[in-house]
């Protein structure tokens, strides 16, 4: 992972400039040119809008390839511009995303499999009005973290909580335990969309944020209202934040006749589920 070369760094602009940048360098098309970039996604709101505008720049630029194959392009992309070692379910969320589906991502195998959402659901997507970026963010602490205990009791991915559990540092054990238990929501809440289970497959995206809230500590106190006030909400069957935390977005099933405030996603791709 090495990020855009040093001497370029004063020829390249802060911001999102900078994704652009990337994908030059990651896919060095033969030609270059100009363009006008716009988005109906608010930027810095922990809605992926940096992977949508590197896998779109990426097409642009003449990428002739499968999906996987442009997200791992587009992930080299963003550790070229920011040095961040973040994961690949933005991009391939963006590059493989199907309408009325959530994608299941097998991180390990890298298995997409499209899980299609009931039709009487909404997806609804709540700005928690706090702006966030992964480069500024503890994102590459938490990974770190991560990999830490996972040097401890092997693969979280393949780790017990019994084994988690032993895990002397309280920080470490804590960064383990949400990602061993979010590995088991991920592929109980396929089961109870599969099944048409809202209100199971709600009680999990709530347990899932109290992870997030308390173990991985990537919440804020306006995420933790934003998800509390939904989830109060008549005809919510569950909330949590969504992205990597530290503000930005909250994401809810709703009932479509429900009130809920926030942006509906049902003709979209819908959400997507990543198994760490």
């Amino acid at each position: 992972m090495v990020p855009i070369d040093p001497e370029q760094e004063g020829t390249i602009p802060a911001g999102w400039a900078r994704y652009v940048a990337g994908v030059v360098a990651a896919v060095r098309p033969a030609e270059g040119g100009r363009g006008v970039v716009t988005t109906s996604l608010p930027l810095g709101a922990g809605l992926s809008s940096s992977a949508a505008l590197e896998v779109a720049l990426a097409l642009a630029l003449g990428f002739d390839g499968g999906p996987l194959e442009l997200a791992l392009i587009c992930q080299q992309a963003e550790w070229l511009a920011f040095g961040v070692p973040t994961g690949i379910m933005d991009q391939l969320a963006s590059a493989a995303g199907k309408a009325g589906h959530a994608l299941l991502i097998d991180c390990r195998t890298r298995e997409v499999t499209p899980v299609p959402l009931p039709a009487d659901v909404d997806v609804v997507v709540a700005d928690s009005g706090e702006r966030r970026s992964v480069a500024m963010s503890a994102y590459a602490e938490r990974r770190a973290q991560c990999e830490a205990a996972a040097a401890l009791v092997g693969a979280l991915r393949d780790a017990s909580i019994n084994a988690i559990e032993g895990i002397v540092d309280p920080v470490l054990r804590r960064r383990a335990r949400h990602v061993v238990t979010e590995n088991a929501r991920v592929l109980a809440f396929v089961e109870c969309i599969r099944r048409g289970d809202l209100r199971g497959a709600g009680e999990i995206m709530i347990a899932g944020h109290a992870s997030l809230r308390d173990d991985f500590e990537v919440s804020t106190p306006a995420l933790d209202l934003l998800v509390e006030k939904l989830c109060a909400t008549r005809g919510v069957y569950g909330a949590r934040l969504t992205g990597a935390g530290f503000g930005g977005c909250v994401v809810a099933l709703a009932d479509p006749t429900s009130t809920t405030p926030g942006r509906r996603l049902r003709a979209s791709a819908g959400a997507t589920l990543e198994s760490i």
